[in-house]
């Protein structure tokens, strides 16, 4: 974990926006600003997933420079607010997360709330926002979104066999070439909607993808996997040849509505 007295709530990682392709990294980074201190929690709880998706900055950079595309990455930890939720779900500031009691966010009152959602939360979906105009008017097509994420080997005491999952909701136009082309290895144990389910509504995807038609997938890759510099480029290095040719699948560029299954579209975003 790492202070700043002027704190940034995102990241911009440049690419070629012609490319029509936009990386996303919701849980990228474990800081807080100083005014936060360290919520209460001991500095080891920051090594955790609680608190980040470990290895996914590494990731989500050198899958950026292989592609040469562009990236958003939210530079606060899951635990000040995390960005992956909507605004009403009820783990949005967790309070207790894998058996840790987060001390900073209980009691919380509603204008902490609403103060974290303006200064960290709402800024990174609005450059969220902004990036994928960007793409769309620089590549003159539907952006094809790319959001990256790991997830803890052992979850409440119990094991995960997959190595790598696909989050999706409706839209297979990513998940279902990219869970065969992930499968082509038999050594991987790859997931379809595990270790989670990819129908969230509010979240990062449902946001920025699901409501406009745009082409997605959430990617889930096992921490053990990548918790180092080497192992986090080798797994880039896998995905880039395969997003790349995603990318070029003919509907991939196209707006498809195609709905959810948390229940009819709406619109109520800043």
């Amino acid at each position: 974990m790492t202070r700043s007295t002027v704190f940034a709530p995102f990241d911009i990682v440049e690419g070629d926006r012609k490319r029509g392709i936009v990386l996303l990294a919701d849980h990228a980074r474990r800081d807080l600003p100083d005014e936060y201190g360290s919520l209460g929690l001991p500095p080891a709880e920051f090594d955790r997933h609680i608190a980040y998706d470990i290895g996914v900055e590494a990731v989500t950079r050198e899958l950026a420079a292989l592609l040469d595309v562009p990236a958003v990455l939210a530079n606060f930890s899951r635990l000040l607010i995390d960005p992956n939720r909507g605004e009403d779900d009820p783990t949005l500031i967790r309070q207790l997360y894998d058996g840790t009691v987060v001390p900073g966010n209980y009691p919380l009152a509603p204008e902490e709330r609403e103060r974290r959602l303006d200064r960290f939360y709402r800024p990174y979906h609005d450059a969220v926002g902004a990036m994928i105009a960007s793409v769309a008017q620089a590549s003159g097509q539907a952006p094809f979104i790319f959001s990256v994420h790991s997830f803890t080997p052992v979850m409440q005491g119990r094991q995960r066999p997959w190595h790598v999952g696909i989050l999706w909701d409706r839209d297979d136009r990513v998940a279902r070439p990219l869970i065969d082309m992930l499968a082509e290895d038999e050594g991987l144990v790859v997931g379809d909607n595990e270790p989670y389910d990819g129908a969230l509504r509010g979240d990062t995807m449902f946001r920025h993808a699901i409501v406009n038609g745009y082409a997605h997938a959430l990617i889930e890759i096992r921490q053990d996997l990548i918790s180092d510099q080497k192992s986090a480029i080798a797994w880039a290095e896998r995905l880039a040849p395969i997003v790349d040719a995603i990318d070029r699948r003919p509907d991939i560029h196209a707006v498809k509505m195609f709905g959810s299954r948390t229940g009819p579209l709406w619109r109520r975003f800043r």
